[in-house]
């Protein structure tokens, strides 16, 4: 099958958010303690909570950090690198799950701390798509592309991962400083996949 010239895709912008697995959950809120859904994202079965937390390295701290439901089996924090220059971080550019060489951040809950060793992460942009999407535009998982953002602020994204899995629809995830470089906004919100 011959790939298409360029593809629609819509694209959000994710701020700093946390990942969390249960145990982490139990340290933070207490045991047992069950996430409570605020809003649905545009991944099935994935919503952001209502619960948020703190983050704190030695030399900074964000207050009100979201959690991301599920929960997840591991622990994940993904900050903006503007977010890292506060806290005096420089966490690698890793694929969500990826926690190979990367750096730690102490976690504050109402009921406790987690200190975690690893987690922190800046999100390599990507492109969630389901099996039928993909083959539909002839992507494969791992793929790299580029996206084009039309506007005042135009620019081209490259090494955009291809994300399938049978549980994803088709969107665009870039962080806010991503977000703010094209001027990604409720009436500029579409890319273009070049192939």
């Amino acid at each position: 099958m011959k790939k298409n010239k360029s593809i629609s895709v819509p694209i959000e912008a994710s701020a700093r958010h946390i990942h969390l697995c249960q145990h982490a959950i139990d340290k933070l809120f207490g045991k047992n303690y069950q996430l409570t859904p605020l809003r649905q994202l545009s991944q099935p079965h994935e919503f952001a909570c209502k619960e948020t937390l703190k983050i704190k390295s030695k030399m900074g701290e964000f207050d009100n950090v979201r959690i991301l439901g599920p929960v997840r089996e591991y622990c994940q924090v993904e900050i903006s690198a503007t977010d890292a220059r506060r806290l005096d971080l420089n966490p690698p550019v890793h694929e969500s799950g990826d926690a190979d060489h990367t750096l730690g951040i102490t976690v504050i809950g109402p009921k406790g701390t987690v200190k975690l060793k690893r987690g922190v992460i800046l999100a390599w942009r990507h492109i969630h798509a389901s099996t039928d999407q993909a083959e539909k535009y002839n992507l494969k998982h791992g793929e790299m592309v580029s996206v084009k953002i039309a506007g005042p602020r135009e620019l081209i994204f490259a090494n955009v991962e291809i994300k399938v899995n049978d549980a994803f629809d088709w969107h665009m995830h870039i962080d806010t400083d991503e977000a703010n470089a094209c001027g990604l906004n409720s009436e500029n919100n579409t890319g273009q996949v070049l192939l």
